[in-house]
């Protein structure tokens, strides 16, 4: 899908034919990599998350034997332990079943979850720190009455995030399993109610679709896609962005060759779901940090609705370049820091109004620096 005069000029060159974004669509860039720059890939994609899915890529591509030892032994313990997050993935919603089978409510999976369960290419490899559904807001009180009644706790109790979540955000607070010490997030809608962004609930349920495990369902194709772009870069923190960045890539592959009208029906979903401007400036990282391939006609579409006033387009890429790029790198300057601080801000922007942000940004501050005066010294 992409020529090497295509591929991005990143801080991180595993040698000169083969880049770290490179890897998962085309394993065999690795195949002449000696054991210092197997090295400095094991490290880059271990920090990024990434190493069961390489694993993955390098195993369908028949590619093992021919590796370094090490190497293998490395990605050997990655798919293991990826195998054990899937085995983890499907009892924790046996589990979550279990406990709202009296209520009665559509249940949507949401991101890993949903991947692993679907079969979609972003499952493979996956690591799932926590679980996250979508339920009608309407029927919260009975989802959450069920899973405090089935051994889920509050994650935090602290009534500033109690009200933060529930007052302001698309979910309620983080539950944790008091045995399994599992995370579950249960979201009302995709993107904070205080936001610049609403997408409608209503729609993306409407269109859900059913998958084996009884009594549950994920997002529509155009719908995860959106959804994935719609948190990439507007998350509070960015460092999954990079894996954000190649499971969006690897639906867009995936929907494109299996779900017919995929790209006719994406950019039209996006301006129904207030999801255009994110979906813009995903589709332009994918294709210049991944190569994809985008039909003109969708270009042309979110032109017209999503496309940000001049020059924020070129602001916003050299500040994607650098941090995602950076996520390549194992070390980073000052200017890293300060485009991660810019698109933080941004995130926290289109989150919350400023009446809202700013007392919210000041009380995080003062809680970061009082927690770290009581930790004791090293």
């Amino acid at each position: 899908m992409r020529t090497r005069a295509e591929s991005p000029a990143g801080p991180f060159e595993a040698t000169s034919s083969g880049t770290l974004l490179d890897a998962l669509h085309d394993p065999s860039v690795l195949a002449s990599l000696h054991e210092s720059a197997w090295d400095r890939l094991l490290r880059v994609y271990r920090r990024n998350k990434l190493l069961p899915a390489l694993a993955a890529a390098v195993e369908e591509a028949g590619l093992t034997a021919g590796i370094p030892e090490k190497a293998q032994e490395h990605l050997l313990a990655a798919r293991r332990e990826a195998e054990q997050h899937a085995r983890m993935i499907r009892w924790e919603v046996n589990r979550i079943r279990r406990a709202l089978r009296d209520v009665g409510v559509e249940i949507v999976l949401l991101k890993g979850a949903a991947y692993v369960l679907a079969g979609l290419p972003p499952g493979r490899g996956r690591l799932v720190q926590d679980l996250d559904v979508l339920v009608p807001k309407e029927r919260l009180p009975e989802v959450e009455r069920a899973l405090l009644a089935a051994g889920w706790e509050w994650a935090d109790d602290d009534s500033y995030d109690q009200h933060y979540y529930r007052a302001w955000m698309h979910e309620l607070p983080p539950l944790r399993h008091h045995l399994r010490d599992t995370v579950l997030d249960v979201h009302h809608t995709i993107l904070p109610e205080t936001g610049r962004l609403r997408p409608d609930p209503r729609k993306l349920f409407g269109e859900a679709r059913a998958i084996e495990e009884a009594g549950f369902k994920v997002l529509a194709p155009v719908d995860m896609v959106l959804h994935a772009a719609a948190h990439m870069l507007g998350d509070e923190t960015l460092g999954g962005a990079l894996r954000d960045l190649i499971d969006l890539d690897a639906l867009l592959r995936h929907f494109a060759a299996t779900e017919p009208g995929f790209w006719e029906r994406l950019a039209p979903r996006a301006r129904e779901l207030d999801l255009a401007r994110p979906l813009f400036y995903a589709l332009r990282s994918c294709r210049r940090l991944l190569g994809a391939e985008i039909p003109a006609a969708v270009d042309s579409a979110l032109d017209e609705v999503g496309k940000p006033p001049w020059p924020v387009a070129g602001v916003m890429d050299a500040l994607v370049n650098r941090c995602l790029l950076a996520r390549t790198s194992e070390r980073g300057g000052p200017d890293l820091t300060v485009a991660g601080w810019i698109l933080y801000v941004r995130a926290h922007w289109l989150r919350m109004p400023t009446r809202l942000l700013v007392p919210h940004l000041i009380r995080k501050a003062l809680r970061r620096v009082l927690r770290e005066e009581d930790e004791p010294p090293r």
